[in-house]
């Protein structure tokens, strides 16, 4: 299975910025020295014709100058620097990288990405451009070229609404948007996805496992996708510092099976960003994202039928 990775591109963040930057280092460097079925791939570079496929130009004009002012960097959450742009820039290029790799091996994985908040106009919650998105355009354009919609499902388990995906797409039905997340928790307004579920404070394994193949099982009746963009945020874990839910380690495995699983059933190719994870140990974060590539890694090589 490959994986592609950005963390060479680090923003000159301020001392106590809580955003943790470091953790995309230390998820490459385990999968590294533990997961020798996953081939590491430094990202590519999303081209301004990529980006414009959902951006509005404008905008992507005034991130690549320097031209956003204050208050747009605030929302975003960084102030701007030439490597916030080569870093947004190939964590786009990486999610597109993925989509095509798994297309191919049937999963693959971008070792950062899930940067849902990123709206056609604007950047939000540390997302400047909306990978995702992106991504999906990039394989409806490679499946059908300018005119053609391919269907395409993006299943967003970060804790936080994906409130940019679902804008964007929200006239679009060739983009299924799917977003389990906390009901009390950032944005604080959301936007409607094809089919949100809003899980209250302190939702438990058991709980979310029920909740997730419920939708699952309802997006499968609404829609037959060409490819799975499943957004795998570590942030639903009980020990995060912005999560509000209750899920256990063994909780987010069983939810990453259950989409590789509906994924597996219907010969779905799945690409996986790693979305949001802040916890109050960065190991715990690190560790979930690296429990999901293992997964993702193994339903790669019992798909291809090699061993793991």
């Amino acid at each position: 299975m490959k994986a592609f990775y950005s963390d060479r591109f680090v923003l000159p963040l301020p001392a106590g910025h809580r955003f943790p930057m470091q953790k995309y280092r230390l998820l490459r460097e385990r999968v590294e020295a533990e997961l020798r079925g996953v081939a590491l791939h430094e990202a590519p570079i999303a081209s301004d014709s990529e980006l414009v496929r959902v951006h509005r130009a404008d905008y992507v004009e005034r991130v690549a100058t320097g031209a956003l002012d204050i208050r747009e960097q605030r929302e975003i959450g960084f102030p701007w620097s030439p490597e916030m742009v080569e870093r947004s820039r190939r964590s786009v290029g990486a999610t597109i990288a993925a989509c095509r790799a798994a297309l191919i091996d049937g999963f693959a994985v971008n070792l950062a990405g899930g940067t849902h908040h990123s709206y056609a106009a604007h950047g939000a919650g540390f997302c400047v451009f909306n990978d995702a998105a992106v991504a999906a355009r990039a394989m409806q354009y490679d499946a059908c070229g300018q005119g053609g919609r391919a269907q395409i499902a993006i299943v967003d388990l970060d804790v936080h609404q994906g409130n940019g995906t679902a804008s964007i797409f929200r006239d679009d039905p060739s983009v299924f948007t799917l977003s389990l997340h906390g009901e009390s928790n950032y944005p604080f307004s959301k936007e409607t996805s094809d089919l949100d579920v809003a899980l209250p404070d302190g939702c438990d394994d058991d709980a979310y496992a029920d909740a997730l193949s419920r939708a699952l099982a309802t997006m499968f009746e609404r829609v037959e996708p060409m490819l799975i963009i499943y957004l795998a945020g570590a942030d639903p874990h009980a020990g995060d510092r912005l999560g509000r839910l209750s899920l256990s380690f063994d909780g987010l495995g069983r939810r990453d099976q259950l989409v590789f699983d509906a994924g597996a059933a219907r010969n779905l190719p799945v690409a996986i960003a790693m979305a949001g994870g802040y916890g109050r140990d960065i190991d715990d974060t690190v560790e979930v994202h690296l429990h999901t590539i293992q997964l993702a890694a193994a339903a790669c090589a019992r798909r291809r039928g090699a061993a793991f």
